[in-house]
């Protein structure tokens, strides 16, 4: 009765008021039920003082009757009923100051176990296994094989026999709804519309005669590169001639690279090599030790050491011999007493840049040497300020013609190489240098 009442709440604070409306109520039925008797004891003190026991009968009869209401209205207009939301009969709103954790807490684990089931947390940062309602619970079979398990999968696929086909495969025929591209935009259209360029009647009767070797050369000297493969272009460029079965429709392929063979290794003998240094020999002139590896210490030792008495060495190559800092500041001690070195490589080595400073410093002192060159070392970078320090002995050194290092500002490189270019110019041994003219190298070398 009560749920009646609150639709005919809501019916009558939706309803508009112009409406003209007429409700009738009508009695469908009567019927009327009677509830079982209920006896009330009640113990009581009579005129002679003795405890009395009253019952008492209340019958009670309970009478349901069954409304018909009518509702007539002198407008065709549909209102629309809503009632206030309810959940177990009672409005959302009394739920607002429910407590969810008490509620929770007082949950048996089975309880919460289903409500998770029943709930997904969306939550990205939950693992899948915790967001999915399914549990697994049989007991694991024993560690994951991957590969096993590929096996199998492969296996289960390949002996699962494939579905029958409803209808049997026919050529040529096209089963359901082809599928027809849409049209296209009109502007795409005519934006890959070929343009025609006149060239006039000289240019066009000249392309027309033209032979294909002379196409190809015209578009060389365009720089039409995707027109034809390196043979084509620099045989046109050589004036060569075109390669046999090398026309339009050759295969586009590069060169094939020439062969070189491997530089044989170095044989020299480095025990022979220190005696000669040791003995002054004066038909040793150049020393190339590069790319020896078994080179020991003490050996390196005695070479360096056995530099300051020797006259007639001028070369001395010590590239990829393991060279530390130890064996280079001996060297940089050496080569301040040389008095014929003129080339020093010791390129490839372990010297860190504090040390090439010091190898540097030397050579103010060593007036002979004029070449030297030490890039490619443990560290590949030096640093701002050890560049600085190279470049201003540098500039203090008269000799100095070529400098092998690797300056990474363009500061030191422009006045380390005006410094070496004055030092070209003064010294006047350009006709001497041959191919290197007024060329110098500041830099890695090869």
């Amino acid at each position: 009765m009560s749920e009646m009442e609150d639709v005919k709440a809501a019916e009558e604070q939706t309803s508009p008021a112009t409406d003209a409306t007429s409700k009738k109520e009508e009695l469908v039925g009567e019927t009327t039920e009677e509830l079982p008797p209920e006896q009330i004891v009640t113990e009581t003190i009579d005129e002679d003082g003795d405890e009395v026991e009253e019952i008492t009968q209340i019958t009670k009869k309970v009478v349901k009757r069954t409304m018909k209401i009518t509702e007539t209205s002198s407008t065709t207009k549909t209102s629309s009923l809503t009632a206030p939301a309810k959940l177990y009969g009672k409005d959302l709103s009394e739920y607002d100051d429910v407590d969810v954790e008490t509620l929770l807490a007082q949950l048996s684990p089975e309880e919460i176990n289903i409500l998770a089931k029943e709930v997904d947390p969306d939550d990205n940062f939950l693992p899948p296994d915790q967001r999915c309602s399914y549990e697994c619970t049989k007991d694991p079979t024993g560690p994951l094989n991957r590969k096993k398990l590929i096996e199998h999968i492969n296996k289960q696929a390949i002996e699962t026999p494939d579905q029958p086909e409803f209808e049997p495969y026919v050529k040529g025929t096209v089963r359901g709804k082809k599928w027809v591209p849409p049209p296209r935009d009109q502007r795409d259209v005519e934006a890959e519309e070929k343009i025609a360029i006149d060239l006039g009647d000289e240019y066009e009767s000249a392309l027309k005669d033209a032979t294909q070797e002379e196409i190809i050369d015209l578009a060389a000297i365009l720089g039409f590169h995707s027109m034809m493969n390196q043979d084509q272009y620099h045989a046109s460029l050589l004036n060569k001639g075109q390669p046999v079965g090398m026309g339009w429709d050759g295969i586009t392929k590069s060169t094939q690279q020439k062969v070189y063979p491997m530089d044989p290794p170095n044989d020299t003998d480095v025990e022979e090599s220190i005696r000669r240094v040791k003995d002054d020999d004066e038909k040793l002139i150049d020393l190339n030790l590069n790319n020896i590896k078994n080179i020991s210490e003490e050996k390196l030792e005695q070479l360096i050491n056995a530099l300051p008495g020797n006259e007639h060495l001028e070369v001395l190559s010590l590239t990829n011999v393991g060279l530390t800092d130890k064996l280079a500041l001996l060297l940089a001690e050496a080569i301040e007493k040389s008095k014929t070195l003129r080339v020093l490589n010791v390129e490839t080595n372990f010297i860190s840049p504090p040390v090439i400073v010091k190898l540097v410093q030397a050579l103010l002192k060593c007036r002979t040497i004029e070449e030297f060159r030490a890039s490619n070392q443990r560290s590949q970078v030096l640093g701002n300020k050890i560049e600085m320090e190279i470049t201003d002995l540098v500039e203090k050194n008269t000799s100095l013609l070529r400098l092998g290092l690797h300056l990474e500002f363009n500061d030191a490189r422009h006045r380390v190489a005006a410094h070496l270019q004055r030092n070209i110019d003064r010294t006047g041994r350009q006709r001497r240098m041959g191919h290197f003219g007024r060329n110098y190298t500041i830099g890695f070398y090869q």
